[in-house]
């Protein structure tokens, strides 16, 4: 009994070796995934870009914009002259928080008075509001008490009013549930899931069964083959966003501010790259397995690095430039901007360029790779 099963696992260790790309995928997912989910999992947001609207312009409100530097979770990149400018700048991503500051604001600090200054937080994604928020108010609480303590001697019994009063706005989420956020970003991940693996598992299994080869030999091109096999995926993608709106409206009774026909319109361009990874990696796979090893490849790092989980300022900045590479990266912000803030193609297309640019790269690639598979 003993030699029988040293030869079984004699023969399978001979199997496993000369499957060479299993191997690699079994020693080389977990220090990956390792890797990813050390650095990509993150709950304390810093840097946040921030635009400030100075009406002041003065030491005293420098003084200020130095001490929410120094928290360490806001970077002041983006200097504005009007509210509206603010709201541009977090429409477009650009900008996570905007700080108005009134032009009395170092008439009333001299004198005392309470001065009131404004943060308004993009509150889509609430891990990154919260960590905004709390500092916000928290840095309010210390200058008060600061000033307090300055005007002790002058103070006497008076004083019952705060003098810095910090007034958060959380938009987009006032509430910030966990669910507007998260749920958008499902359909998203969805998506990604349903076309890519069920390509990449269509053809593979048609390679198998011989049926690919007796498909090519008909009048038949390579081309309508191809779209053939893609096309009916792209008609189930359709459908299933059109139930995932529906459930996430109706059910999780998350908002959908925007154009749900600008979303149909840029999904299109997402199933291009999705539905090309998923063609690539069945012509670099022999097997539904090492196909369905590739598309996790794939998936697990989207999941992590693509700002579906964790925000992404969190992030080291290799795993930041990496996110860029990912179409996800792109469609999530897309999604989450036309459900959660309305927006349009005005400011979304710095998202679809790129994450049309990827799908284009990959459905090429995947297209030649097919046709040189099947000669």
């Amino acid at each position: 009994m003993t030699r029988r099963l040293a030869a079984i696992v004699l023969k399978e260790f001979i199997q496993l070796v000369r499957d060479r790309r299993t191997l690699a995928m079994a020693i080389l997912m977990p220090v990956i995934q390792l890797f990813l989910f050390g650095y990509a999992i993150t709950t304390d947001v810093k840097h946040l870009p921030t635009a400030v609207l100075d009406l002041s312009k003065s030491p005293e409100s420098r003084r200020l914009l130095e001490a929410f530097t120094n928290t360490q979770y806001y970077d002041v990149r983006f200097f504005v002259r009007d509210i509206g400018e603010i709201e541009r700048l977090i429409n477009s991503g650009r900008a996570r928080v905007g700080i108005v500051i009134p032009p009395d604001y170092a008439r009333r600090i001299s004198k005392g008075d309470q001065v009131t200054v404004q943060v308004i937080v993009d509150a889509s994604d609430p891990m990154v509001a919260r960590s905004a928020i709390t500092t916000a108010r928290t840095l309010g609480q210390l200058r008060s008490f600061e000033a307090i303590i300055a005007q002790i001697p002058q103070l006497g019994s008076s004083g019952e009013e705060l003098p810095f009063d910090v007034r958060v706005r959380a938009w987009y989420n006032p509430d910030l549930r966990s669910v507007n956020f998260m749920v958008p970003g499902l359909l998203a991940v969805v998506l990604q899931l349903l076309t890519m693996l069920l390509t990449a598992m269509a053809i593979v299994r048609e390679r198998e069964l011989g049926t690919l080869e007796q498909l090519v030999v008909t009048p038949i091109t390579k081309t309508e083959l191809m779209l053939g096999k893609i096309l009916p995926y792209v008609a189930l993608g359709y459908v299933d966003i059109t139930l995932a709106l529906l459930v996430s409206s109706f059910w999780f009774r998350v908002p959908v501010r925007g154009s749900v026909l600008l979303l149909y319109v840029v999904t299109l361009s997402f199933y291009l790259s999705t539905l090309g990874m998923g063609i690539l990696i069945s012509t670099l796979s022999r097997n539904q397995r090492q196909a369905m090893q590739g598309a996790f490849f794939i998936v697990f790092p989207s999941f992590l690095i693509s700002g579906f989980l964790f925000p992404r300022e969190g992030m080291p900045l290799l795993l930041q430039w990496l996110s860029y590479l990912l179409p996800l990266t792109y469609f999530l912000i897309i999604v989450r901007g036309i459900i959660l803030k309305g927006i349009g193609l005005s400011y979304l297309w710095p998202q679809v360029l790129p994450m049309t640019i990827l799908g284009l790269l990959f459905f090429v690639a995947s297209v030649i790779r097919f046709q040189k598979r099947l000669e």
